[in-house]
């Protein structure tokens, strides 16, 4: 009897903590200055470029510290990723989807790898410039 009282106690003493489970606050991270890099044009004789702003929504605010440390990996893909794509690419609709999530899945498994959590939840394009 006093087993199965205290027991219930312990329950309902641990309810309180299991419900009030915060949620996951989302952040955005931005790169600052803009991201300008070459593409490679269709005639093959010249370089294009692109400037893009690259906004991250980070799954918890907790994660900014880890996407901060690894700000130079993170631009370096999206940079490395961007100089490989041909011209009709930089300048579809779908190409521009297609390398989004492209470097978004990237992202993710570096994340996972270098820091035991994909902590990226998106990725957005809020300027984007070619020529």
């Amino acid at each position: 009897m006093i087993k199965s009282l205290l027991l219930s106690l312990l329950l309902l003493a641990t309810l309180p903590a299991l419900a009030q489970n915060q949620p996951k606050e989302i952040v955005y991270y931005g790169f600052d200055p803009d991201i300008v890099t070459n593409y490679i044009s269709g005639n093959r004789r010249s370089l294009g470029y692109i400037r893009v702003t690259v906004e991250l929504m980070i799954e918890d605010k907790q994660y900014l510290p880890a996407i901060e440390h690894h700000e130079p990996l993170i631009l370096d893909i999206i940079i490395g990723i961007f100089s490989k794509q041909p011209e009709d690419k930089i300048k579809s609709l779908t190409g521009r989807e297609e390398i989004r999530l492209a470097i978004l899945d990237k992202l993710q498994q570096t994340m996972k790898k270098e820091a035991g959590e994909p902590m990226i939840q998106d990725l957005l394009f809020t300027k984007y410039l070619y020529q």
